[in-house]
């Protein structure tokens, strides 16, 4: 009984060794055949992909040798195009910061003029009474004090009214304001561009760029060295905007007219309305220019002679042999200097001079921005003509019907040999 049971033990024990041993052997086998089966196919597939990726792009780029040079094209555009958007952004946050310096230094100037006025005939007038008291004090140290405090007093407003003539605050603030209306204008210019024109040129950039550099050189901030001469020996209108570069173009000028808005009434309208300009706008500004200056000049060279004058009046005051002409210079000659001091700087008849000057600018940028437009032979490179008409009309103060009208009378008159009486601006 013990045999057989140690013998049904052992194949016991024998069979589960053979089974787990089996079961071994078979999960190996499972689990190698798991995971090289799928390897094998994995890398078959790969190189099968391969193959076909590397036969669809040989396809492709024998059937389409273009599409990636678009898309390259495209690319380098929308990168090219952002970077000039780019520019034109940061060319108006330089535009804003100049007409934040403009409008602060024109505040500056514009106090400059009244503080000095202020000051100079208080001055003035504290002179001419210490040298009335000098007259009437009889002798002593007291007029001696009131002679040397009044002639003191008398060379110190020549020195200022020869410096305040010399740079003329009140020219100064005029500068800054027109130049603070014209950056805000080319603001204003730069955001319609990128507002209405797409794709943003390189050409917008660069003309953005000569805009405010020209706008710079014309009214230049610094007083030492690039300060605008005050008393020319010739009027010359103000010139802000860039020169413009001559276009050549060899098409022919075959239907040329009803195009672009433009045709040939239109062309003799303009033709018409730029001989008014010239012949009586802006000829008016440059005599009203030129007779402020003379004006300007005199009173310039008036008020530190009399000031003068009247300083060496008040030391003759008392002495032997002068009698009253010491007290007549001292206090009528100081009197008089006040009143002309008064009439050029609180007149302010640089800031009227410089007006003058910016209006005949004004007038020949339209007289130049019209010519350029009628020399150019191809139309389409022309401003739309419609448009032109409107921006003309509107910049004279004229409806279109009015600006017509003023061509027609002009082209009669022509004719007629008679003078043109009306001028082209209704504004100024």
């Amino acid at each position: 009984m013990t045999t057989i049971q140690a013998s049904f033990c052992a194949a016991s024990f024998s069979s589960a060794s053979f089974r787990k041993t089996k079961a071994t052997l078979y999960s190996q086998n499972f689990e190698s055949s798991h995971l090289s089966v799928p390897r094998l196919l994995v890398n078959e597939l790969n190189q099968r992909n391969g193959l076909l990726n590397l036969t669809a792009t040989s396809s492709d780029l024998d059937l389409n040798p273009k599409s990636d040079n678009r898309k390259g094209s495209n690319l380098g555009h929308s990168i090219s195009d952002s970077n000039l958007v780019q520019e034109l952004y940061a060319i108006m946050e330089i535009v804003v910061d100049r007409i934040e310096m403009h409008n602060n230094i024109k505040v500056q100037r514009d106090n400059w003029n009244g503080l000095l006025l202020n000051s100079v005939n208080g001055m003035t007038a504290t002179a001419a009474i210490m040298a009335g008291l000098a007259c009437v004090s009889g002798s002593g140290p007291s007029i001696l004090s009131l002679k040397i405090s009044s002639s003191l007093l008398y060379m110190a407003v020549t020195g200022i009214v020869l410096v305040m003539n010399k740079i003329q605050p009140s020219q100064l603030a005029e500068e800054q304001r027109n130049a603070s209306r014209l950056f805000k204008k080319l603001h204003e210019e730069i955001k319609t561009t990128l507002a209405l024109k797409n794709p943003v040129t390189s050409y917008d950039v660069k003309v953005a760029m000569e805009k405010v550099l020209a706008l710079d050189k014309a009214f230049p901030l610094p007083l030492l060295g690039t300060m605008i001469e005050k008393f020319p020996q010739v009027v010359e209108p103000a010139v802000w905007w860039p020169e413009e570069e001559p276009k050549c173009h060899d098409q022919n000028m075959s239907d040329m007219f009803e195009r672009n808005g433009w045709n040939e009434n239109l062309e003799e309208e303009m033709k018409e309305v730029l001989g008014v300009m010239k012949g009586k706008d802006s000829a008016e500004y440059a005599r009203l220019s030129n007779m402020v200056l003379n004006v300007n000049k005199i009173l310039a060279f008036c008020g530190p002679l009399l000031t003068g004058s009247a300083a060496i009046g008040s030391c003759l005051i008392g002495l032997p042999g002068f009698g009253s002409w010491g007290t007549a210079f001292g206090v009528v000659l100081g009197a008089l200097g006040t009143v002309v001091n008064s009439l050029e700087h609180g007149g302010q008849v640089g800031m009227v001079f410089e007006m003058y000057r910016n209006s005949a600018g004004f007038f020949k940028l339209m007289e130049e921005t019209i010519e350029s437009n009628l020399k150019e032979r191809e139309v389409g490179d022309r401003e739309n003509g419609e448009l032109f008409e409107v921006k003309v009309a509107l910049q004279l103060g004229r409806s279109l019907s009015e600006l017509r009208d003023l061509a027609r009378g002009s082209s009669l008159s022509s004719k007629f040999q008679q003078a043109k009486e009306e001028c082209a601006s209704k504004l100024f």
